[in-house]
């Protein structure tokens, strides 16, 4: 009977039309022509359904409230509201026909004026008018909004009402309010009606409470509410944020038994959950078992891919994805996107932002930030600006990608530049972005422009991270301050072994290579497992301590304790602490146990070695190889001619800068450089460009003379000019550093350490001549050379001369 009354009735709407077009006067009654007029609005036809209302003798309420609400549902709203001031008598159901239409497509000013020109009128709202003006405030994050509804509800007796109270739980999980949406559950929670335990559920699954979200449905379950289609996606992706997944696979189960399994939307939830969980081929089964092809499921399942390492694997779904003439959209390219920023394919790369431009997809903000993303991490940094600039509506991601592409490919003052403009533009930096250009600061040393950095993070009230907590206790061992770099370390509330890592290469490079070593028992003993640069800055520090027992302990436990192999760097360090320790025939037999061939860093650390130690044949032969490796590199033939220069070897010497010149290699001229008031002061040998160069000159005279009478004898084997010894003492004293330690003690005030920095390693005269200087003036100095910090303070070093 049902089928036949439904044939009936769905031929009435089809010949109406017709028939009434014609002029004999046929009519059907009231009731029939509400009927098909509410099928013709529920189908959408809503020209069909306004000629039959105008056809209409007869209209009711019903008639005018049918048409209002099919006008505002479809969202031709202009007419909805023209034809609801026409309407005679208007009723509650009247006024939230058009309202619901308001709500539904988010225009939230008329809406909540409807909603208050109701009340004037004296309609006193229904459950389903606050309903639907809650969900605006849900979709729209309106919480004050919601609030004041709330407060009427109160007042007028719908706050027990189920229908209400599940509006304002969605309202008040959605707007981030998970306390207020818990307390108001607690109020129904008895009910068996499956909304409500829905709304809490997706509360807490949308932002981040996946463990509650999997109490609740466990409690759900245990009260006999049903799941449905809408109950389901939500703790699945709550089990996806938690990586839950066996849980995550019991509820697969109940989806199977309860017969949601084919539902589209919790397919696609599964797959995501799965993805997430990192269990792929699970996703992959529920993928392939989807009777019809959704983009958001292959979009899932392409990002896991793209999480697990398996780039090649998600190129390949992307390429099923276009062959199988599915629709993709800005939530696909940027997974792909970040695929090859991983695996530096970089023409396919352009083929698909070729794809991006004919789609029309380079209009999407995301779709822009995962391009400059790429291309900064393929190290294409024009290409990123190129697509930065181009960009109409930036936000913090765009900003935080190219900052954090210029820092990790060493642009480090663009990357800082770029942080200020976005700073000036009004966009305030994230976690990632502080975390890059603290990174970017640590590089240049600037440490005013890192505290301000950090005391903008605390003012700002961002909150710290891991990441951005390591960067800062980077920043501040790598610009010599390690009590502000330990102050960094002991206030993070968790750490890693990035965490300890930094800190023990830190108190390494500021020469206290033995508060290294505490520190990694420290770390070992909360359970802590080393990495491989954690003992790059252990070895660093035992050979700048020469601490050669420790030194060779690590070394041996890095394969035998941690399955850690030895790179290039453990051996350099090695090679150093023993050509330290005078060892140098022990330093080239474990150079010959090596089993890749030595690389440059490796025979840099044996030629440092032999020029401590005047090794001339070994420091030969490290030349050379350096010669082969690095042809273009001035530093072993520079330093292999200072050896034959200290030697008195003068003709070898000469011999070594020729062959430099015969083949256009020029050496990198050494500087020094200190930042006073914000302003860099930089200075060579012998430099007389300063605007303060006679106040400079006539310090450096002082400084000579007082430390002299402190017991400074000038160390002739650093001048390396064959030249007579007064002209050498000269040479000596106006070494960059020195010019440098003459202008700081001229302008930074008593008290506040003086900070040098020196882009190649400290000659053995000049670090005699800062200790002098340290103790005839009392004076702190913080001096970083090309390979490690110097602090000088009364007299001493903290390198115990072991640089």
């Amino acid at each position: 009977m049902a089928v036949m009354h439904k044939s009936r009735f769905l031929n009435i709407s089809r010949d109406y039309l017709h028939s009434a077009a014609k002029s004999n006067g046929f009519s059907y009654s009231r009731l029939e022509s509400n009927r098909v007029l509410k099928d013709l609005s529920k189908r959408g036809r809503i020209d069909d359904a306004r000629n039959l209302f105008d056809k209409m003798l007869d209209r009711d309420e019903f008639s005018w409230n049918t048409m209002v609400a099919g006008y505002a549902n479809s969202g031709r709203l202009t007419e909805a509201k023209k034809l609801f001031y026409e309407t005679p008598v208007k009723s509650s159901i009247t006024w939230t026909s058009l309202l619901s239409g308001y709500c539904r497509y988010g225009f939230e000013n008329e809406a909540f004026e409807l909603f208050l020109e109701m009340q004037l009128e004296g309609q006193r709202p229904s459950q389903y008018t606050l309903g639907s003006v809650l969900g605006l405030c849900s979709t729209n994050g309106l919480l004050q909004k919601g609030e004041q509804i709330h407060g009427y509800a109160i007042k007028t007796w719908f706050d027990w009402n189920v229908f209400v109270v599940t509006s304002l739980v969605d309202m008040y999980g959605k707007c981030k309010c998970v306390f207020e949406a818990e307390c108001l559950f607690e109020m129904v929670a008895d009910c068996k009606y499956n909304a409500v335990w829905s709304a809490m559920l997706a509360g807490y699954s949308h932002y981040g409470y996946g463990y509650k979200a999997i109490d609740c449905f466990r409690n759900m379950r245990t009260e006999g509410v049903e799941s449905n289609q809408f109950t389901f996606p939500s703790i699945l992706r709550a089990c996806g944020a938690v990586m839950a997944c066996d849980f995550g696979s019991q509820v697969h189960g109940c989806i199977v038994r309860t017969g949601f399994g084919a539902n589209i939307f919790v397919q696609s939830a599964l797959v995501d959950m799965y993805a997430k969980c990192r269990d792929l081929n699970s996703a992959k089964r529920v993928l392939g078992n989807m009777e019809f092809d959704d983009e958001v499921s292959w979009n899932s399942l392409i990002l896991g891919c793209v999480r697990e390492g398996f780039e090649v694997e998600a190129l390949s779904f992307f390429q099923k994805m276009r062959s199988r003439g599915m629709k993709i959209d800005e939530y696909t390219l940027p997974s792909v996107l970040n695929s090859f920023a991983s695996m530096k394919v970089m023409q396919n790369a352009i083929s698909v932002h070729c794809l991006i431009i004919k789609t029309g997809f380079e209009a999407y903000k995301l779709v822009n930030n995962a391009l400059i993303d790429m291309y900064a991490k393929q190290g294409k940094l024009d290409c990123a600006i190129m697509v930065f600039s181009k960009m109409v509506d930036k936000d913090v991601v765009s900003w935080t990608s190219l900052v954090t592409g210029y820092s990790h490919n060493g642009s480090s003052e663009e990357a800082i530049k770029l942080f200020c403009k976005m700073r000036i533009s009004g966009v305030y930096p994230d976690q990632i972005a502080v975390a890059s250009v603290l990174s970017a600061c640590a590089e240049l040393t600037v440490m005013d422009f890192g505290q301000q950095i950090h005391a903008t993070l605390v003012k700002s009230g961002l909150g710290s991270s891991l990441s951005v907590d390591n960067s800062l206790v980077t920043m501040y061992a790598k610009c010599g301050s390690i009590v502000d770099a330990n102050r960094a370390f002991d206030n993070m509330p968790t750490r890693d072994v990035i965490s300890w890592t930094a800190l023990i290469v830190g108190y390494a490079q500021n020469g206290r290579g033995k508060h290294s070593l505490q520190f990694y028992d420290q770390m070992i003993a909360t359970g802590t497992k080393p990495d491989y640069i954690t003992f790059i800055g252990l070895l660093f520090a035992c050979s700048h301590n020469g601490l050669l027992g420790s030194g060779r302990a690590y070394f041996e436990a890095m394969d035998k304790v941690y399955g850690i192999k030895p790179g290039p760097e453990h051996y350099a360090c090695m090679i150093d602490l023993l050509g330290r320790s005078g060892k140098l025939a022990e330093a080239k037999g474990l150079l010959n146990q090596m089993v890749v061939a030595p690389d440059a860093v490796v025979w840099k650390a044996l030629l440092a070695a032999c020029r401590v130690h005047k090794e001339l044949e070994l420091g030969e032969m490290a030349a050379k190889n350096l010669f082969e490796l690095e042809p273009m590199n001035s530093m072993p033939y520079v330093m292999l001619s200072n050896m034959y220069s200290a030697a008195g070897k003068w003709e070898d010497a000469a011999r070594i800068r020729r062959l430099m010149r015969s083949r256009g290699i020029c050496k990198e001229p050494g500087y020094s450089w200190i930042e006073t008031n914000s302003n860099v002061s930089t200075f060579m040998s012998e430099d007389r460009s300063h605007p303060l160069r006679n106040e400079i000159y006539s310090k450096i005279d002082e400084i000579i003379m007082l430390i002299k009478e402190a017991g400074y004898v000038p160390d002739m084997s650093f001048a390396l000019h064959d030249t007579d010894d007064e002209v050498k003492e000269l040479g000596l004293a106006y070494h960059s550093e020195k010019l440098a330690v003459a202008f700081g003690l001229l302008t930074v005030p008593q008290g506040a350490p003086i900070r040098i920095f020196k882009n190649l390693r400290v000659c053995g005269d000049c670090h005699t001549a800062m200790k002098y200087t340290s103790k005839v003036y009392a004076r702190h100095i913080i001096l970083r050379d090309s390979n490690c910090f110097h602090h000088f303070t009364e007299g001493r070093c903290s390198c115990g001369d072991y640089w």
